[in-house]
């Protein structure tokens, strides 16, 4: 089983990934390959965050490595939280922005919202994009104890539960994430 890892720290999307990819890849995390630091996400897109931190990885580890960045996307909001998701309080802190989308979103009738994820398969010097998206809804107040960030205030279009109240293996067949993976995945299995 080849290695491969997922630049991350966030045990959470670890599980999701390492779910989604069993039996063909053993996904590792920074903290499996003794990455402390903190790799700056400086880029303005998704994609150009997901490739500092899989070029990181792959500079200074030398092993194939793919990173992913996400957010919420919110219409009434320009877009916001995006790129800015984990720490659109200023703090990355899942409840803190949690509560400061929810008082932003307070009046509002457009509800509409979408979860993005781009992913960076670096290889060596090449790199790959995977970008996976999920339309939704905001939810006025959050429902369920499932998942982590946004997903308490996230019904996905054609359902009536918030991501937070979904189980993981439910998730990982409409999300965002397991989009993008999905991409992945084929283009793995096609090399």
């Amino acid at each position: 089983m080849r290695e491969l890892v997922f630049a991350t720290n966030n045990q959470y999307k670890t599980q999701e990934v390492r779910n989604l990819l069993s039996n063909k890849y053993k996904v590792l995390n920074l903290s499996d390959i003794g990455c402390t630091t903190d790799i700056p996400e400086t880029g303005s897109t998704f994609a150009e965050n997901a490739t500092l931190k899989s070029k990181y990885v792959v500079d200074h580890y030398h092993i194939d490595c793919f990173a992913d960045d996400s957010g919420l996307e919110i219409e009434a909001l320009n877009q916001e939280p995006g790129i800015f998701s984990a720490r659109y309080s200023g703090v990355k802190d899942d409840q803190t922005n949690l509560k400061l989308v929810l008082q932003k979103m307070e009046g509002q009738t457009n509800r509409k919202a979408r979860f993005r994820t781009v992913i960076s398969l670096m290889r060596g010097a090449e790199n790959f994009l995977f970008e996976g998206i999920i339309n939704g809804q905001i939810n006025e107040t959050p429902t369920g104890d499932q998942g982590f960030g946004y997903d308490p205030i996230f019904v996905p279009d054609g359902y009536e539960q918030t991501f937070a109240e979904m189980s993981m293996e439910q998730k990982n067949l409409i999300s965002h994430r397991a989009l993008a993976m999905n991409k992945l995945i084929a283009f793995l299995k096609e090399q």
